[in-house]
């Protein structure tokens, strides 16, 4: 089973949310309802970039390294090849 790593923008302040789920649209109607604590208070979020990963460990290892990404890196990954948003 494929899992997904995500990075989300809030449209209220310009913050970006890190994550990992099998399921990147329900978790992101999950987010905008505002079921999670830390992203309750910047609703909405809009979904900036998506990269499959081939199982739950190398999501959770992924996950980690965007966490401790600075902006200037986000960025540059939002708009990189392995964004399947890009390509739909």
């Amino acid at each position: 089973m494929p899992y997904y790593v995500y990075i989300l923008k809030s449209l209220k302040d310009g913050t970006f949310y890190k994550g990992f789920t099998t399921d990147y649209k329900k978790r992101l109607e999950q987010h905008n309802r505002g079921e999670s604590t830390f992203t309750s208070s910047k609703l909405p979020w809009i979904l900036v970039f998506v990269e499959e990963m081939p199982d739950k460990r190398t999501a959770l290892i992924r996950e980690k390294n965007l966490k401790k990404a600075d902006l200037k890196r986000i960025e540059a990954i939002i708009i990189s090849e392995k964004n399947i948003l890009n390509k739909l």
